[in-house]
């Protein structure tokens, strides 16, 4: 029978302490957080414990439900909330949505954050120490400068991204996020020009990554313009945009199932399996339906034969690598202490043949799946 109903995965919740410290001045309200934690944690136990029969679950819900209540709802009878009810943040899997919880603000700007001190981390190693390497890093290394020059603008490009999908979360306006996208498409396009001298048999991967962002941030820019232009009253120039949005966004999407067929080092992302990337087709398809209906009703323009120019230039959210240096040395390095190591005690060669280079094993990644929401959710 287990076979004949539909049966979702069990939703995964984030651990939750009900420690706060400073907050509870009394033994009453410690004990109702330690009863929460032990409550919750024996109900969670249920759902995989192969003794647990309809009762027992009931019970164990009932009681953390009950204690939970007073996070909820006043005690003293009136209909006013509980003035504990926003102590508490939950997070746990959708059952339709994907197996990996919705990105909060928090974690948003950590990702951002991370993202640009990556690119600091990258531009001081490019500025600072790879020009005082004794041997030159050979054509197409990880420490030629052109690879990190493509690391640098893919960590900006993609820290970009998570502004973008803020901007479009908090509804700011199409011109600001048409600017956004089309500074994002040109950090992919500079990342993809600085590797387009590379052996293919080893930058095509990457590059038609770096590509398919540029054709689908490009999209973006020109649908949001298009909403800035009919805005303005500009219909026939909106319908061109769009329809150049359209256009690009069907490259985008021959460009991810490329992707995915290329052969090359390192394992592949699914940008179409996202929200946010289906979305915007949907969005350029309503959009220019729309543009087109108010065209035939209301404006009469004529549609230009070429889309127009993106000369657009964002006021603020642009971002740039958060500057890096290496931490003080340790107290630790004294002249008595490098003096400790004498160099001419090091094995001279003897001119024997060198043994093979042990092969260093790759790290197992796990093959996460696409995020199913907007990209960024505030909670």
């Amino acid at each position: 029978m287990t076979h004949w109903f539909h049966r979702n995965p069990l939703k995964a919740t984030a651990p939750v302490s009900f420690n706060y410290y400073g907050v509870t001045t009394g033994l009453p309200a410690s004990k109702i957080c330690n009863d929460l934690r032990s409550s919750r944690a024996r109900l969670l136990e249920l759902f995989t414990e192969l003794s647990c029969n309809p009762e027992m679950m009931k019970n164990a819900a009932d009681l953390y439900f009950s204690l939970l209540q007073g996070f909820i709802n006043s005690p003293d009878d009136s209909t006013q909330e509980s003035k504990l009810r926003y102590i508490q943040n939950f997070k746990w899997t959708d059952t339709l949505q994907g197996q990996v919880p919705s990105i909060t603000e928090d974690e948003a700007k950590e990702v951002h954050r991370s993202l640009k001190t990556a690119a600091g981390i990258f531009k001081h190693l490019k500025e600072s120490h790879i020009p005082k390497l004794i041997t030159p890093a050979e054509k197409g290394r990880d420490l030629e400068p052109r690879l990190v020059e493509a690391y640098i603008l893919q960590c900006q490009a993609e820290a970009q991204e998570v502004t973008i999908a803020r901007a479009i979360e908090l509804k700011h306006a199409p011109g600001l996020i048409a600017a956004l996208a089309y500074e994002t498409a040109n950090f992919y396009q500079r990342a993809d020009h600085t590797l387009s001298s590379l052996e293919p048999a080893y930058s095509a991967k990457w590059r038609k990554y770096l590509h398919l962002k540029m054709c689908f941030y490009t999209a973006y820019a020109y649908c949001y313009h298009g909403q800035t232009l009919l805005a303005g009253d500009k219909c026939g120039e909106a319908i061109r945009s769009l329809q150049e949005a359209e256009k690009l966004y069907a490259k985008a999407e021959a460009l991810c199932k490329e992707y995915g067929e290329t052969k090359g080092p390192g394992p592949s992302a699914k940008p179409s399996g996202h929200l946010f990337f289906r979305k915007l087709g949907s969005l350029v398809k309503t959009t220019l339906d729309k543009c087109q209906r108010e065209n035939g009703f209301i404006y009469f323009q004529k549609i230009p034969a070429e889309a127009p120019q993106l000369e657009l230039k964002a006021n603020y959210g642009l971002v740039e690598p958060v500057p890096f240096e290496f931490p003080p040395m340790g107290v630790q390095w004294t002249p008595e202490t490098l003096a400790a190591f004498d160099l001419t005690k090091r094995p001279k060669d003897d001119g024997a043949k060198p043994k093979p280079e042990e092969e260093v094993k790759a790290v197992t990644e796990p093959d996460i799946k696409p995020q199913k929401d907007t990209g960024c959710r505030i909670s």
